[in-house]
């Protein structure tokens, strides 16, 4: 009898964690529709709410972030980290599983140290040009490692045998045709006829620094009909921002569950740079002002965005000169010119996203051997 395809895979804290993850997911799913897939995270973590509304189990662990700023705290780490990872090793006998995926953030290193503890195969995908610290330790413990950019080598041990699949993205982004969507797009988001639209995505948080620049860039438009400004705040900052644009041609809201309706409707992107967007934007083709989050580990969203920006398909604005005469100083002449937004579209390096979810997937599925009999020690 055909042992079924088990896989856990830790991921959590933030969407650019997350939602690759849950690429990966549906992508195993759909190569064998009876996998049983689920998730490892913590109780902080976004993963709370974005994984079971995926319709994936959610198991969690206790550990803390690889985070120097912990103070005398992260002293505890290596303790923290070989109870958690006894917790997943738990876990992954529990669940069967075949193999352990680590997509990166903190909650994903237990389950590599589980899957070490256990004698299973495990994999590591790193999203960022330059990687993170948890996933600068898991590469340690495996062999296996997949890589979104491929400047991101250098700096993992073992890197220089990593393969590039690419930033696993949903399906709508991957097979997204902008033009045919447009229209309706538009339609759906209350963008009327002859409007340009600027998104201003913070992230899944939000972004401070964003909201206040994109307010302060809504009162400068009040009473122009010809843009449109739709601004992504986060929960946390939701009902102050809309008091804010009232009466200016701007709109606020929390999330965006669909990101293919937004990238659809803009013509213009204003972003943070995390791994996750800019592989969204270079395979949807939106032009983007990219703002990356100045204390990133490493300042990795920097390299993020230079994939863009070197390219031609981004302009890099520093978080420090985000006001709104900035980016009033960017944005205004690039709606402007329709021939400059094309270029910029046409200039992204797409690169290997739009299959990368597949790829990983098929690269898991060998790993897994899923018609072998399992041996826990």
């Amino acid at each position: 009898m055909r042992t079924p395809l088990s896989v856990v895979i830790g991921a959590g804290g933030t969407g650019g964690h997350i939602y690759p993850g849950l690429a990966l997911a549906d992508a195993l799913r759909r190569a064998v529709p009876d996998a049983v897939i689920s998730f490892v995270g913590t109780e902080r973590g976004l993963e709370t709410r974005l994984i079971p509304a995926a319709g994936y189990r959610l198991h969690t662990v206790d550990m803390i972030p690889f985070d120097p700023s912990l103070g005398a705290r992260r002293y505890l780490l290596p303790a923290d980290l070989v109870r958690s990872g006894a917790q997943c090793r738990t876990i992954l006998r529990e669940q069967r599983a075949q193999v352990a995926v680590g997509m990166g953030g903190y909650p994903s290193a237990p389950v590599i140290v589980g899957a070490r503890m256990a004698g299973l195969p495990s994999l590591i995908h790193e999203s960022n040009a330059v990687p993170g610290r948890a996933n600068r330790f898991a590469a340690r413990l495996t062999p296996h490692i997949a890589v979104a950019f491929d400047r991101s080598r250098a700096h993992l041990p073992g890197g220089t045998g990593a393969f590039t699949t690419g930033m696993p993205i949903a399906a709508s982004l991957a097979d997204l045709d902008r033009p045919a969507l447009r229209a309706t797009a538009r339609r759906e988001l209350g963008v009327p006829d002859g409007a340009r639209l600027v998104l201003v995505n913070g992230g899944s948080l939000g972004a401070a620094r964003l909201t206040e620049a994109a307010v302060g860039l809504a009162a400068r438009w009040r009473g122009r009909t010809d843009v449109r400004l739709l601004v992504k705040t986060g929960p946390a900052a939701l009902e102050d921002t809309r008091r804010r644009l009232h009466d200016t041609p701007a709109v606020a809201v929390p999330y965006l569950d669909r990101m293919d309706l937004a990238y659809a409707a803009a013509d213009l992107v204003v972003c943070r740079a995390g791994s996750a967007t800019v592989a969204e934007l270079a395979t949807t083709r939106v032009p983007a002002v990219l703002v990356p989050y100045p204390h990133a580990p490493g300042d990795h969203q920097t390299h993020n965005a230079r994939v863009l920006s070197d390219a031609g398909a981004g302009l890099l604005l520093a978080d420090a000169d985000t006001t709104p005469d900035t980016l009033a100083a960017l944005v205004e002449p690039l709606l402007a010119d329709p021939a400059r937004l094309a270029a910029m579209s046409a200039a992204a390096p797409a690169g290997p996203h739009a299959r990368a979810a597949d790829l990983l997937a098929r690269h898991v599925r060998e790993l897994a051997g899923h018609s072998k009999e399992l041996q826990y020690i």
